[in-house]
């Protein structure tokens, strides 16, 4: 008996294990690793074997910390320093608003050279790198598992000729979900992207046209920035014409970060999975320090007060500006700041280099949270039910705002040209306001109530890609058309064609009769005249 019992156990064992695999993981940078990061460690706790490539440039992926998971780090020529400049100078762009229009067309010209040389030294460090490429293919893996934000990974997936699952929140008028990944976007109610503060699926006829210019003005931009920056070098590597748009959209499944508590309902192919707050997790207790403070702030509550991780610092007028704004409310704030202490930092503020974000949201005395719009605490926010004022800097951040906005659940300011008084007023509103509290607990219901937890959802599908060799049956078959058939555009002419040409024949055939009628009635006429003379 005991030995049946063993031998079932050894045997169930092994059924487990038998599922395992391998994977390969190609993260981003800062939130997006951190994203990246919940899902790794899923991985490892169903057995999994994860191996992380990284380049020796990254800033933010710590390959030299030891970890459940193994790290592949190869080099490139660019200093980890250098990287790091490069993403400084994107963030800065969207910092800087004392410049004048032909300062930032340059800035935005360096910054995209700049960055281009960083592409460029990713790819071809690890694409024409033949000791990690046979590495790589020696170790057989499964699954690639990437992140956009890090270059030439769909390039790749296709090198090794495994799966691909992606990872992504959002792109400008969904660029690369729509052009790429075949996503449905009608403009007529898709809203291309929040630069403008008032379009959202409910739009007028002005709105729509506006939405419609954004549209084309993203798509021609985004093609032309394709053509003669990644194509290029997605060509010199891949050794024959090849486009990023066209081995991205090889990916089997792209998982995004978001979900219908956070989305306006829109069209949506089998293979994008929507995995929104995969991170968020019950709160857990504070430092005892920490925890003294919150307490401390009595009926009133606390404000918790985070830019993200990509933001070290701000400019000392823009810092003294909403120091002075924390100052004249009764709440407590939790601060995650690095730079100089503001002049204006009242007692009620404390400064952190580092909070416990998610904790500090779940604990019951938090009363809001000033974000500046990032995927990762915005669904933090959603998870707790805490109230949002957005202070939105970069990418997608205005857009994430824009939509909690409409739903009710935040206040949004421009961080650029906000004075004390807005602040105070708008955390005033979101605190004081029931409306608000009532409609982020409404978001928070809708994203608890799943089917599967989105962390669950995420593991399975990269799962269902490793047990199913890929993922090709839930690709549409608009991968494989042109632009004119996937807008049935030769269709619609071949119809006018018939169409025209029907009309044609008719025309000449109602001549032909008619003017047959006329000659046979015309001698008849001739001849009764004739006749009466």
């Amino acid at each position: 008996m005991i030995s049946g019992t063993l031998v079932v156990f050894v045997l169930l064992c092994g059924v487990e294990t038998g599922h395992a695999g391998k994977v390969l993981v190609m993260p981003g940078e800062y939130s997006h690793w951190h994203n990246m990061r919940a899902i790794i460690d899923a991985l490892v706790d169903r057995n999994h074997s994860v191996t992380v490539l990284v380049s020796s440039s990254s800033p933010t992926v710590p390959h030299t910390r030891k970890e459940r998971f193994d790290f592949n780090v190869f080099k490139v020529n660019m200093k980890k320093k250098e990287a790091s400049a490069v993403w400084s100078e994107f963030i800065n762009l969207w910092m800087m608003d004392s410049v004048t229009k032909y300062e930032r067309i340059f800035m935005v010209w360096r910054v995209i050279t700049n960055f281009m040389v960083l592409v460029d030294d990713v790819c071809k460090g690890m694409l024409q790198n033949e000791d990690i490429l046979h590495m790589l293919r020696e170790s057989q893996y499964d699954v690639l598992f990437s992140d956009p934000m890090m270059p030439c990974t769909d390039l790749m997936a296709q090198t090794l000729n495994i799966p691909h699952v992606l990872s992504l929140r959002f792109t400008f008028a969904y660029t690369f979900e729509r052009l790429c990944g075949q996503m449905p976007a009608p403009p007529s109610y898709v809203p291309a992207a929040a630069l403008h503060d008032h379009l959202t699926d409910h739009m007028s006829f002005t709105e729509r046209v506006e939405n419609m210019l954004l549209y084309i003005m993203h798509t021609t931009i985004f093609r032309l920035n394709m053509k003669f920056n990644f194509d290029t070098i997605y060509t010199e590597i891949w050794g024959k014409p090849t486009t990023m748009c066209e081995t991205m959209g090889k990916a089997d499944i792209w998982l995004i970060r978001t979900y219908w508590d956070f989305e306006y309902p829109r069209p949506l192919l089998p293979n994008f999975k929507f995995v929104g707050g995969l991170h968020c997790k019950p709160a857990k207790p504070l430092p005892k320090e920490l925890e003294e403070f919150v307490q401390s702030s009595g009926d009133h509550g606390i404000v918790v007060f985070s830019l993200g991780s990509m933001i070290g610092n701000l400019t000392m007028e823009r810092a003294n500006t909403i120091a002075s704004a924390l100052g004249q409310i009764p709440q407590k704030v939790v601060w995650r700041y690095t730079g100089k202490t503001p002049e204006t930092l009242a007692p009620n503020t404390k400064l952190y280099d580092w909070i416990p974000q998610n904790d500090l949201l779940g604990h019951p005395k938090t009363k809001a949270f000033i974000t500046h719009g990032g995927t990762n605490g915005l669904y933090e926010a959603i998870y707790h039910g805490v109230p949002m004022v957005g202070l939105p800097l970069f990418a997608d951040q205005p857009d994430n705002l824009m939509h909690m906005k409409t739903k009710g659940a935040a206040v949004v300011l421009d961080i650029n040209k906000m004075q004390s008084e807005d602040l105070v007023d708008a955390l005033k509103t979101v605190i004081n306001n029931p409306l608000y509290k009532e409609s982020i607990m409404r978001l928070s219901r809708i994203h608890h109530d799943q089917p599967m937890k989105p962390l669950d959802q995420a593991v399975y599908w990269i799962e269902f890609v490793m047990r199913n060799k890929g993922a090709k049956h839930l690709r549409v078959q608009a991968h494989d058309l042109s632009w004119y058939q996937y807008h049935c555009l030769d269709v619609v002419a071949f119809l006018l064609s018939v169409v025209a040409l029907i009309t044609f024949l008719l025309i000449k055939t109602g001549c032909f009769l008619f003017r047959k009628c006329f000659r046979k009635t015309r001698p008849d006429f001739k001849a009764k005249k004739s006749k009466k003379e």
